[in-house]
């Protein structure tokens, strides 16, 4: 068990108490929220790259969004109108996210986005959706550092994935040596110095830490294999750390194959793949390997048995995966769902408010919330490839993680919290001064 990672912390409720003791600092726009159609479809923008070395990953959450549009529509749709998907390609190209981001809303006048993958991503189209007031809902693992009144991040923030992973490793596999490899953009290297810090907190001397980063869609790793090989010759147990992203796992997992890396030598524990990205692999020789999300397509639940029968229905094709992001937009959807009926309305403001509190079955056992801070409640999961592809869960906290969207392991964003309730309204709030916006890093 994860036993290292709290179920509760002081961020948990974005300070309950603050919010009515700071009514004067709030840093709250008002600003009016923009029209929507009280007829006709309910537009639903989805922003995911189908073009590029992303589309590895984010095809599928396209294609888990329409089913779930499709489903809404059949159940009579929202506020007795249908859901209209409109789907656009930003090519994993990070300056297109945003010109997409900008035609959803002031164009096609879309209710929501569902989209975006990587951090780069996500930050180029967040003032977008800040300008216009539009909602985004954001569904991978991500740096944290980050809380934006516009954006629903259904993810999981660094204690709801990369810290226990680095624990569980820690305590039942008795690590001693880090490997932090990343693809070089914000989200590994914003992980990696949260993980840095951690490590050093927990008695870990910088000899035994070696960060390494690669582009995007790097295939070359022969080198990077071996030195990874000769860093765990020590003879301290050693385990790499994995925030690589897209296409470039595809060639990095088949050279640990070739270079005979295998987990019970040096584990590999991957923060971005999952269940499509090994589809394309050859996983006998990653047996063992790990990944850490909130969802495995292995989890035994009834919902996640209908989930996964319904997928396939929808697919036409019982190989189809599903995979941690698509229960993340899974989650979302249906919070958005819950959200706009409750505010009896699809008007921005009126749905971000109605939004803070709303749970929701999840796919791994019990019901996410989303909380002031604009994230979800989440269980941990540790899993190890199977040679079927699949994930055979070895760990699993107790309960539901809350989302420490400021990190406690670094400076500066140590005294900071989120609570969008009014009327404090406050991504960044410092606790230590009681003022909004002493660092301000959307």
């Amino acid at each position: 068990m994860l036993s290292d990672t709290p179920v509760l912390t002081r961020r948990a409720l974005g300070g309950l108490s603050l919010a009515a003791a700071t009514a004067a600092a709030t840093g709250f726009r008002p600003g009016s929220a923009r029209a929507q159609a009280s007829s006709g479809p309910i537009k639903l923008g989805i922003l995911h790259s189908l073009s590029g070395t992303m589309a590895i990953s984010e095809t599928t959450l396209k294609d888990v969004m329409l089913m779930l549009i499709d489903q809404q529509n059949a159940a009579g749709g929202v506020l007795g109108r249908k859901l209209e998907a409109v789907v656009v390609d930003p090519a994993s190209n990070w300056p297109l996210f945003a010109e997409k981001a900008r035609q959803l809303i002031s164009v096609d006048k879309v209710a929501a986005c569902f989209g975006c993958w990587t951090s780069v991503s996500r930050k180029s189209v967040l003032p977008v959706f800040e300008e216009l007031n539009g909602i985004l809902f954001y569904p991978v693992q991500y740096e944290g550092e980050e809380s934006s009144r516009n954006v629903f991040y259904t993810g999981a923030a660094p204690n709801q994935q990369a810290i226990p992973a680095v624990d569980y490793l820690m305590g039942d596999n008795g690590v001693k040596r880090w490997v932090l490899a990343g693809t070089d953009y914000v989200y590994p290297r914003t992980t990696n110095k949260i993980l840095e810090a951690y490590l050093k907190q927990k008695g870990v001397k910088p000899d035994d830490i070696m960060i390494n980063y690669t582009p995007f869609g790097h295939s070359d790793w022969q080198n990077i294999v071996s030195q990874i090989k000769a860093f765990g010759s020590s003879g301290k147990k050693t385990a790499v750390v994995s925030t690589i992203n897209g296409d470039a796992n595809v060639p990095f997992y088949k050279e640990l194959g070739n270079q005979g890396v295998k987990a019970t030598d040096i584990p590999v524990v991957a923060f971005s793949v999952g269940e499509e990205e090994l589809a394309g692999l050859d996983t006998a020789p990653l047996v063992g390997h790990l990944a850490a999300w909130n969802y495995f397509m292995s989890v035994d639940t009834p919902d996640n048995k209908d989930f996964i029968a319904k997928w396939h229905a929808f697919t036409k094709n019982e190989k189809r995966t599903t995979n941690d992001p698509m229960e993340a937009h899974y989650i979302g959807f249906n919070m958005w769902v819950k959200a706009v009926e409750k505010a009896g309305t699809t008007d921005s403001d009126a749905v971000i408010d109605s939004l803070i509190g709303v749970s929701v079955p999840n796919l791994s056992g019990g019901d996410s919330t989303l909380m002031p801070n604009h994230h979800v409640t989440k269980p941990v999961l540790i899993g190890e490839i199977q040679a079927d592809g699949q994930f055979n869960i070895v760990s699993q906290t107790p309960g539901l993680i809350v989302a420490q969207e400021w990190s406690p392991y670094l400076e500066g964003s140590r005294d900071l919290i989120a609570d969008w309730r009014r009327p404090m309204s406050c991504g960044n709030f410092n606790v230590k001064t009681g003022k909004c916006g002493g660092v301000s890093k959307s």
